[in-house]
């Protein structure tokens, strides 16, 4: 699926509770037929709503050339001879009509999950539809609308300020409220679709809006439905969340117990004394302390999943390696801490090129000024290599790879 989380050009807002100044963007996904979205009358972000009570299309979307160098936070050097920035959904079906005749569509929410060729064919379709709203107020949930283009921890920050709970864990997280889902991003205990409702997109094939629920998604650790379908095809205008009430945190991750603002009430077994604001402060202290910002070199975040293996595989490598970092998972089987593994193969801090892996953080590949795509790739086929010589477990990219 060619979109992905991440405001344009900087994954990191200036603090935690401040929101970003960066542009908007979105992303795709969807099934089963729907009306299209509606006004965001009651919106709290800082746009005049991108759900239209009736939509108008508009007949024409004219393409132009553009650098699209500012939105990837790899950095790395890109552009498109046909690319068109949607910020109303009446634009969709001259969209749809642009995508018929160019028969490839990229969609670029900010391009933080994401690495681009020099040269993308096709047509490039950049998301910025704005808007959030409170949709209900359920005994059990708060359901909250945002549109895919929303910047994701503006969005988080936003329903913080509005007392809507349940996201801190994800805060920080670079990218749009629309490609969320495509990634089914999660941070420190909490994943997307623990918290997803569902969600409202326009089919650039049939052209009508859908509706889907989390079964249709089809979410799995850091994938869904929509990185195995044919790209471009989904547009996602909107996602509705349902934030959990009462609000209870989430501290199971060793990093939140461990950092020093969250340790004492963990300690004392009081986590009732703790909000949800203290919770996402704590996830930006650590974000920060490990990742490094893309507005200072170029980088996608993490760019390997961590594998998961069967008890058999954990056991076998335990015992071969004493120090093995893994977390066990709901269904018997074990994460593997990638960083840990990279970082044994002597990784850390090393380049190739203009490419290297981040000094703090072996996860994070890096553009250490004019590396292209194949400079990126090039270095992660050398890290996947090694950790499978050394411990026979596959490394998979988080990012997609778009061809030229």
């Amino acid at each position: 699926m060619s979109n992905t989380p991440a405001s344009s050009g900087t994954a990191q807002s200036p603090s935690c509770n401040t929101a970003s100044a960066a542009p908007s963007d979105t992303a795709s996904g969807g099934n089963s037929s729907t009306p299209a979205p509606r006004l965001a009358s009651d919106s709290v972000a800082s746009a005049s709503g991108a759900f239209p009570a009736s939509v108008t299309p508009i007949s024409t979307l004219t393409p132009v050339p553009a650098d699209l160098t500012p939105f990837n936070t790899l950095g790395l050097r890109s552009r498109a001879e046909h690319y068109v920035r949607i910020d109303d959904p009446a634009q969709l079906p001259a969209l749809s009509a642009l995508a018929a005749r160019h028969g490839r569509v990229l969609v670029l929410g900010g391009g933080s999950n994401m690495v681009l060729p020099a040269e993308v064919n096709g047509l490039v379709a950049h998301m910025a539809l704005r808007g959030v709203r409170l949709v209900e107020q359920r005994a059990d949930a708060w359901i909250v609308e945002a549109a895919g283009g929303e910047v994701w921890h503006d969005f988080v920050q936003s329903c913080l300020a509005q007392g809507w709970d349940g996201l801190e864990n994800l805060s920080l997280i670079p990218g749009t409220v629309g490609a969320a889902p495509v990634q089914n991003i999660g941070a420190y205990g909490v994943e997307l679709d623990s918290r997803f409702e569902s969600l409202t997109a326009w089919d650039v094939t049939k052209r009508e809006w859908v509706h889907m629920d989390r079964a249709d998604c089809r979410f799995a650790y850091r994938d869904s439905r929509f990185k195995h379908e044919t790209a471009g095809r989904w547009i996602i205008v909107a996602v509705r969340f349902a934030l959990p009430r009462p609000w209870r945190p989430v501290l199971d991750y060793p990093d939140l117990q461990r950092h020093a603002g969250l340790a004492e009430a963990t300690a004392a077994g009081a986590p009732a004394r703790l909000s949800a604001r203290s919770i996402a402060d704590a996830v930006c202290d650590i974000r920060r302390a490990k990742l490094p910002d893309p507005a200072r070199i170029g980088n996608a975040g993490s760019f390997f999943k961590n594998p998961i293996v069967d008890t058999a595989q954990r056991e076998a490598l335990a015992a071969r390696f004493p120090g093995l970092v893994s977390y066990a998972q709901p269904d018997g089987r074990y994460k593997l801490a990638a960083g840990w593994l990279i970082d044994q193969c002597g990784w850390k801090g090393r380049s190739l090129g203009a490419a290297g892996v981040h000094e703090r953080q072996a996860l994070v590949l890096v553009n250490r000024g004019g590396a292209q795509a194949a400079d990126i790739l090039a270095l992660a086929r050398a890290i996947q290599a090694d950790v499978q010589a050394r411990f026979g477990v596959a490394l998979e990219a988080e990012p997609v790879v778009v061809g030229g």
